[in-house]
């Protein structure tokens, strides 16, 4: 019996159910892993390194849709210009993206 076959086998009395349901539980929970967990974790990442490297002079925009210049940078909070004479101080962590020159995101 191949182990596709014994993967997708129906239990028998007695036999060895127990450890057929532990790999099938350990397939599933692989799927999760690679699907949901790790892509999750890389883009996690790859956002806190974005955070890390916003200076003075960036142009930000906010999850909430806010776009400025950095003007002063803090370690947790961010003085942006938005407007004229406007300035908001926003925490660090609600930065959505850094944008280039023309407008658009900066490719990482």
């Amino acid at each position: 019996m191949t182990s596709l076959q014994l993967l997708f086998s129906v239990p028998r009395e007695g036999g060895n159910s127990g450890m057929i349901f532990f790999v099938q539980m350990m397939l599933i929970f692989a799927i999760f892993y690679f699907l949901l967990l790790r892509p999750q974790a890389k883009e996690r990442q790859r956002h806190d390194e974005m955070l890390k490297s916003i200076k003075k002079g960036d142009e930000i925009v906010t999850t909430g849709g806010i776009i400025g210049k950095v003007v002063h940078v803090e370690e947790k909070r961010l003085t942006i210009k938005t407007g004229e004479n406007t300035r908001l101080t926003v925490d660090r962590a609600r930065i959505a993206s850094i944008l280039d020159a023309r407008g658009d995101e900066k490719a990482e």
